[in-house]
């Protein structure tokens, strides 16, 4: 015999997924970034779309560290990649991610889980600009997590990332 909330849990389970999905807003300045693939919540056509503002409202992390690409400590903020992921209900075990070059590195989403991983969108409070490798940078905390601080890593720290596919 079923209880009324086995009832409910079993019809909710049952039910598809886009009907749970959530709806994303749609970008009012320009895209600065594009997610596409498996993910169940999009906004224009099949793909996940985000302007700055969008990805301000996500949780934010601030990283403090020292990398290849720049002298000494540099700080680096914007939104966490695991945030990013569950705002387009993301469902897969890797990630495409795309520079404006052309440039692609394939992330898995263990990086993501096991880590503070951020799409920096700004660098020592300023927004990143393309020639400082923006609109996206793919940092790693290599402060918190020294044994990240290796090639493997430098390889999945993309920057000026425009578009993400998930796999």
């Amino acid at each position: 015999m079923r209880t009324p909330l086995a009832s409910t849990l079993i019809a909710l389970a049952l039910l598809p997924h886009s009907v749970l999905a959530e709806t994303l807003s749609l970008p009012s300045d320009p895209v600065v970034l594009t997610v596409s693939g498996s993910i169940a919540n999009t906004n224009i056509e099949q793909t996940a779309q985000f302007d700055l503002a969008m990805l301000d409202a996500l949780a934010q992390r601030t990283t403090v560290t020292e990398t290849p690409w720049y002298d000494g400590e540099q700080t680096f903020s914007g939104p966490l990649a695991a945030a990013l992921l569950k705002a387009v209900g993301a469902e897969g075990s890797v990630v495409i991610v795309t520079a404006l070059n052309g440039y692609s590195a394939e992330i898995p989403l263990t990086d993501f889980q096991d880590s503070p991983v951020i799409f920096a969108s700004r660098l020592n409070g300023e927004v990143l600009s393309v020639r400082d490798k923006g609109p996206l940078f793919v940092i790693y905390p290599f402060d918190a997590k020294p044994d990240l601080y290796n090639e493997v890593y430098f390889g999945r720290s993309v920057w000026q990332v425009t578009a993400i596919s998930v796999q």
